[in-house]
């Protein structure tokens, strides 16, 4: 290979310049090629653990991941197999988990939840099963409120709750809208882009007021 004198660079065979002694980059192709010539399921085993490191995965992600990556089919089937052996993968608790997480940090209504957790390969019976837990741990939280003479403060419905939540965590903005009308049109807008279905978006904007008018 040329070198260009008194640069230090090599040049590569189209004209490229390059600093010499530094390895070429691995393009994708050729790392999906050297992945899909891995024969040890221990190392297929190594890279779904790195995946799992940052949060939790439903075993469809964890598979699309390993697939995508080149490694053999049949390796990606068994690492997925011992995932869920020891409790790693586990669609339903990855469900509730999911659930719970946009509850507590980013509330979403539940078509917007089925919306996420079904692109994330989640099956039918676990959305609905986590679903309808949500359901009933609201409901069971109503009543213990109602029991204690708090009949405001837990609403039945999950995605009431949530919506609540989502409003008073961008109280600040409506607060600036002095107009009734655009501050419940801002507010309806809002939760439709987050999942919540009309009757929820109409009740929950209609509740929300002005700084003067809240206690």
């Amino acid at each position: 290979m040329p070198v260009s004198e008194g640069s230090g660079r090599s040049t590569g065979p189209g004209g490229e310049r390059r600093a010499a002694g530094r390895p070429r980059r691995e393009s994708i192709a050729d790392g999906r090629a050297r992945r899909a010539a891995v024969d040890d399921p221990e190392v297929v085993l190594a890279a779904a653990l790195r995946f799992l490191e940052a949060r939790s995965r439903s075993v469809e992600e964890v598979r699309r991941r390993l697939a995508d990556a080149g490694y053999r089919p049949e390796l990606v089937v068994g690492t997925l197999d011992r995932l869920s052996a020891i409790g790693l993968l586990d669609d339903e608790l990855f469900a509730r988990g999911w659930i719970e997480s946009r509850d507590r940090a980013r509330p979403r209504g539940e078509m917007a939840l089925r919306r996420e957790l079904s692109q994330r390969g989640v099956g039918r019976t676990e959305i609905i099963g986590a679903l309808d837990e949500r359901r009933e741990q609201a409901e069971e939280r109503s009543r213990v409120g109602l029991e204690s003479g708090d009949d405001g403060g837990y609403p039945a419905s999950p995605d009431e709750a949530a919506a609540r939540r989502l409003i008073e965590r961008r109280q600040r903005d409506f607060d600036r809208i002095e107009d009734p009308r655009k501050r419940r049109e801002r507010a309806y807008a809002l939760l439709a882009r987050n999942g919540f279905d009309p009757d929820v978006c109409r009740t929950v904007a209609a509740s929300v007021a002005p700084p003067a008018a809240r206690p």
